[in-house]
């Protein structure tokens, strides 16, 4: 015969059978297999382990290993991750970032924390920090020159659609000036170093600027993120007016498709290969020599198949000057872009995310960009 326990593991093992118990309900990861016994809701082991850092809050335990009572699996059948959501979940900004299983632990545990700690998403006032249109603080700024991160004013203002930074506390004009209508944002703490670091990027004419920031407050730095992304939804809607908020969304900000170290040479090919850091982010394919650099050192425009761009794995044969073995040949109608990778995974790595861009139609804006774009050696 079952015994309770027994008995009990086979509830919330049906429980998970539900409509929305299936998949974690803070990062969307598959088959969870933890839960927050006072919160009602199922998550995964990732997630769980930042449900510890609220536990004044949620008490987590393995749906599978750990004991439970007949009252706790009750409340767990009477919740579940439906309901939390439409408790928690009622007012979220339509531009505000809501994390999958794919993104960094900082985005993940604030959003954990904004809708069961802060309550941000019942009470509109609490969105204040992203969601008036101006924003103004300190933030840890890497120095181009000697990698130093140094305090800087930055002011996020819609109404001068622009995020600004100022070198010295009382100076009256901005270092510099990035407008918003070209800015994106993305966490990057590995590469940064800082577990809450941002990538700030912008546009000045026609080529990529870098900034590196950080701050040491976790939510602050995710309001700063938020209240970019929300600057930049008013910005689309007036470009864009009668654009579906759905439409609007992907465009916020985005997460770069690949980076990584290849190896290149110049438009001749008759130059050694240097090893440089490459970045896609979207279709501009930047280098710099160095991760943090704050400016590439080039970019290069990838079109797609029906403007006669094309992706071949190797080199030609009669390339020399590379120390890496895995090549990629880039064509594009002005010339051959040439690669080489240290692995054979790199290789297909790069290679499935360039034939990706190669394959997807260009849209009319992105005719626009590779009207003005310089291919740059």
């Amino acid at each position: 015969m079952a015994t309770d326990q027994e008995k009990n593991k086979q509830l919330l093992i049906k429980l998970l059978e539900r409509p929305g118990n299936g998949s974690c309900v803070d990062c969307g990861a598959a088959d969870p297999e933890w839960a927050s016994y006072t919160l009602g809701v199922f998550v995964c082991q990732s997630c769980s382990g930042l449900h510890r850092n609220i536990s004044q809050i949620s008490k987590v335990k393995s749906v599978l290993l750990d004991p439970w009572s007949d009252a706790e699996v009750e409340f767990m059948a009477t919740n579940g991750n439906d309901a939390a959501k439409a408790k928690y979940e009622q007012k979220v900004p339509v531009f505000y970032y809501r994390p999958t299983h794919r993104d960094c632990q900082l985005l993940r545990e604030q959003w954990i924390r904004a809708r069961y700690e802060r309550k941000e998403f019942v009470c509109v006032e609490r969105q204040e920090p992203y969601s008036a249109g101006y924003r103004e603080g300190f933030l840890w700024k890497r120095g181009r020159d000697n990698g130093q991160f140094l305090s800087r004013k930055c002011i996020l203002s819609e109404r001068d659609g622009a995020l600004k930074y100022f070198n010295k506390h009382d100076a009256r004009e901005p270092k510099a000036l990035m407008k918003i209508h070209t800015l994106n944002a993305s966490f990057q703490p590995g590469k940064i170093g800082q577990p809450h670091g941002l990538q700030v990027t912008y546009l000045k004419d026609n080529s990529t600027r870098n900034i590196f920031v950080y701050h040491k407050d976790g939510k602050e730095m995710v309001d700063w993120f938020n209240a970019i992304r929300a600057a930049r939804f008013h910005y689309l809607q007036v470009a864009f007016p009668g654009a579906h908020h759905a439409d609007l969304v992907p465009k916020l900000t985005r997460n770069y498709i690949k980076e990584g170290y290849m190896e290149k040479t110049g438009p001749k090919h008759t130059e050694g290969f240097k090893k440089r850091w490459f970045t896609m982010d979207d279709r501009r394919l930047m280098y710099f020599k160095e991760p943090l650099d704050a400016y590439a050192r080039g970019e290069v425009f990838i079109g797609s198949k029906e403007n006669s761009y094309t992706v071949l794995p190797g080199l030609p044969p009669s390339t020399q000057g590379y120390h890496w073995q895995f090549g990629i040949t880039i064509v594009t109608p002005d010339r051959k872009f040439l690669f080489t990778c240290e692995t054979e995974e790199e290789q297909q790595d790069w290679m499935a995310a360039f034939q990706g861009l190669v394959n997807r139609p260009m849209l009319p804006q992105e005719y626009a960009v590779a009207a003005q774009f310089k291919h740059k050696p």
